[in-house]
């Protein structure tokens, strides 16, 4: 059993991930490191807007970044989160099956 403290920390990472722009970002950084520029361009967003998502994934220690000139690259700090996404879907079908089965009877 995990204490209160450890459910709250879980809690701001899982917040953190519980935007569809952070979900497409942490996806599409699946992939590998990415520029800013090219994490924009998946979006028909302002630059702040990103910006603060990417703050947002910083800030639970979900993605890192690092200057290269005048281009930020950001990347996954943990590659993990992803099975994050796995279990989701599994959950989607588990219940898209368990809806099926009331439509048949």
């Amino acid at each position: 059993m995990i204490t209160f403290s450890e459910a709250e920390l879980r809690v701001k990472i899982i917040k953190a991930m519980a935007h569809p722009v952070r979900l497409m970002v942490i996806e599409f950084l699946r992939g590998g490191e990415r520029p800013f520029s090219a994490i924009f361009s998946l979006f028909q967003l302002d630059k702040s807007t990103i910006s603060k998502h990417l703050l947002v994934l910083k800030e639970a220690g979900i993605v890192s970044s690092r200057k290269t000139g005048t281009e930020t690259i950001y990347k996954l700090e943990v590659p993990c989160v992803a099975d994050f996404f796995n279990c989701a879907t599994v959950v989607i079908e588990n219940n898209v099956k368990k809806q099926m089965k009331c439509l048949c009877r």
